[in-house]
């Protein structure tokens, strides 16, 4: 029988390196931020709302949410934050379910899921598999990756849950700390233990 694996990490993880390998090992993976980045465009579903609540000041000229003006207020302002999940995070797991069902008649699917255990979205899982590194190494790929400085990168990490956290609640770990080799074939040894 098929089965839903929920696949998460931190910024900076390796998350979307894992992803993009599984999908090259022919997996669909449906991935919530390209749903929340459809539900979120002028003609998606959360549109509406989410204009109505920040106002029109957040549209660009071509008429889509521009989306550093929205994250300025949501990254600084938990309380915008959780408005903006209440309107986008419905749409996302109904698109998302909707796909599921038909990509679970054929194989296995991984949910790419950032937010997954802080959402409950882990019960809707067979297996949770979080790609993990120790603080240290996130905050340096996250500084190196976004040309951010120390401070910025322990912000963006500290919105999130901790990574420790998400390994503790995990099913399977992938430890991310070494090279991409070592990650991948973690991986493999992941995808041949799945098809016994």
């Amino acid at each position: 029988m098929n089965q839903v694996i929920g696949l998460t990490g931190g910024i900076a993880s390796g998350k979307s390196t894992a992803a993009d390998y599984i999908r090259e090992k022919g997996y669909p993976i449906l991935d919530a931020d390209v749903y929340a980045r459809q539900s979120t465009q002028k003609d998606g579903p959360a549109y509406p709302g989410i204009v109505e609540h920040f106002g029109s000041s957040i549209i660009g000229e071509d008429g889509e949410i521009d989306r550093k003006k929205l994250g300025a207020i949501v990254f600084n302002d938990s309380r915008e934050r959780e408005v903006l999940n209440r309107l986008v995070h419905p749409e996302v797991r109904r698109m998302m379910d909707r796909d599921k069902e038909k990509a679970l008649s054929v194989s296995h699917v991984f949910l790419d899921i950032p937010l997954l255990f802080e959402n409950g979205l882990d019960r809707q899982c067979d297996i949770t598999l979080t790609v993990y590194v120790d603080q240290e190494t996130q905050i340096e790929r996250l500084m190196a990756r976004n040309d951010f400085d120390r401070s910025e990168a322990l912000a963006r990490i500290n919105s999130q849950m901790p990574l420790s956290e998400k390994r503790e609640r995990s099913t399977e770990v992938l430890d991310n700390n070494g090279s991409k080799a070592d990650l991948f074939s973690q991986i493999d040894d992941f995808l041949s233990n799945l098809e016994k």
